[in-house]
């Protein structure tokens, strides 16, 4: 037996990506409800309060749909079994069993899936966190 440490598996989506994501769905996760639907006031007049609030033509929301959408299947496999793996559904050593159940249940809603998952996030830097890696350098750059 060797004592030697073992590499965790590769990543189908770039870490800057699943990064990305992470940092819009914080931006998302972040957003009130809407108080004032019918307001007719400007922006700079309410203290710009109301960009925190959700909308229905939330353009982080938009944004993070077709950021997801446009990734490629084992891209969209990955970000979800990252998902899975991050809120504990397995361990690293089940990534080949997550991307597989990933895999079999993937179809064309899987933003509209990720975006309903409480914790999206928390629960993505979690999975990149068992691979070792992190977002720190990439919110550094980005924020």
């Amino acid at each position: 037996m060797s004592d030697a440490t073992v590499d965790p598996p590769a990543l189908a989506i770039a870490t800057d990506m699943v990064c990305h994501i992470i940092v819009k769905a914080r931006e998302f996760d972040g957003q009130d409800v809407e108080t004032d639907p019918d307001s007719g006031s400007n922006a700079a007049d309410d203290g710009g309060i109301s960009v925190l609030e959700d909308h229905d033509d939330d353009p982080t929301q938009d944004e993070l749909i077709a950021f997801i959408e446009a990734l490629d299947e084992d891209e969209q496999v990955d970000l979800v079994a990252l998902l899975w793996l991050g809120r504990g559904d397995g361990d690293i050593e089940d990534w080949d069993d997550l991307k597989a159940q990933a895999r079999d249940s993937r179809n064309e809603r899987t933003s509209a899936y990720l975006l309903g998952q409480p914790l999206l996030a928390d629960h993505l830097a979690d999975g990149l966190s068992a691979f070792g890696l992190s977002c720190e350098d990439f919110e550094k750059d980005h924020l």
